[in-house]
């Protein structure tokens, strides 16, 4: 286990090395200079021209990367040129948000998508097979924002059951944080409910044709010791792993759910920086992302040993 640990952390170095480059050299292709947003609306020469040499603008790019790089290694990511403020404090400020929503997305899709793609492969060629592909195709073609709106015009605008938006630590008032979180988790764990009952239900069927899960009905097995105790153990392996690679996607992809439903998160965070070229918080949240995707894949091959301890050998 300690060698398959060590073995994907020296693999993610270059890959956090390539992903940050690649991050760093873009933002400093696109046109236009923060400073002058920065300076005021006098846009003063010699401000513009301190502030390039505080943030080693005027630097070659090279020169710039291996110097916000030392900065990373000792655990400084730098200001962000807007505020001022540590990039790092913003990014602890905002990923425990968007931890929660993420967190709670994945749950729903959990309990939605695996229940129900066991039970299509169950009832292949059934009406509850069709229904359910019926069910998982609409969720993977609805736009999350349009079913963001939708749910909030209904649920708390007409219904008014739910808060519209906000958000609330479900570790400082639990019942208030669950009623907002709802919403948003229900439309980012309905698309990846979809996904999720799709690819088990494949998983499923693949595994039930076996010759182990024929021997086992030949015996005289029960239908349910059959799929649960059996197929399913086998089935979880693409689970597993699509289901800590939607989780990684969500640190990155819960932007248009965390502006229709006002969360302050990695959404939110991310938009404005872009919008205001502070590179110092762009580069310093797709690192975290990056490693985010890292330490998915990394539990993914955890798992995947402590479902098949056959591959503890390899």
């Amino acid at each position: 286990m300690a060698t398959l640990i060590l073995r994907r952390i020296l693999i993610a170095i270059p890959t956090l090395l390539l992903v940050s480059l690649f991050v760093f050299a873009l933002q400093r292709a696109l046109p236009g200079d923060p400073f002058l947003v920065i300076a005021g609306e006098e846009r003063d020469p010699e401000v513009i021209a301190r502030l390039r040499e505080i943030y080693r603008m005027d630097d070659p790019i090279f020169v710039q990367f291996f110097a916000w790089l030392g900065q990373v290694v000792q655990g400084d990511f730098g200001r962000s040129l807007r505020t001022g403020e540590p990039v790092l404090n913003l990014i602890l400020q905002k990923l425990p948000v968007t931890i929660q929503l993420a967190t709670a997305s994945i749950l729903v899709a959990i309990c939605i998508g695996i229940p129900i793609g066991i039970l299509a492969a169950r009832r292949k060629g059934t009406v509850v097979d069709y229904s359910a592909s019926a069910v998982a195709l609409s969720g993977l073609s609805i736009p999350n924002f349009w079913f963001g709106i939708m749910l909030i015009l209904l649920v708390s605008v007409h219904l008014k059951w739910l808060p519209a938006s906000g958000y609330e630590s479900i570790f400082e008032h639990p019942w208030e944080a669950i009623k907002r979180l709802i919403m948003p988790a229900f439309v980012l764990g309905n698309g990846l409910a979809a996904f999720l009952m799709r690819h088990t239900r494949s998983a499923m069927l693949e595994v039930l044709r076996s010759d182990y899960v024929r021997t086992a009905r030949a015996k005289g097995l029960d239908e349910d010791a059959v799929v649960h105790r059996h197929a399913l153990r086998n089935a979880l392996m693409p689970i597993i792993t699509l289901t800590t690679l939607l989780f990684g996607e969500l640190l990155a992809g819960a932007v248009l759910t965390e502006q229709v439903f006002t969360i302050p998160g990695f959404g939110k965070l991310i938009v404005d920086a872009v919008f205001n070229r502070d590179y110092g918080v762009v580069q310093g949240v797709v690192l975290c992302t990056a490693i985010g995707f890292i330490l998915m894949n990394l539990i993914a091959d955890i798992l995947y040993v402590l479902v098949n301890p056959r591959l503890r050998a390899g």
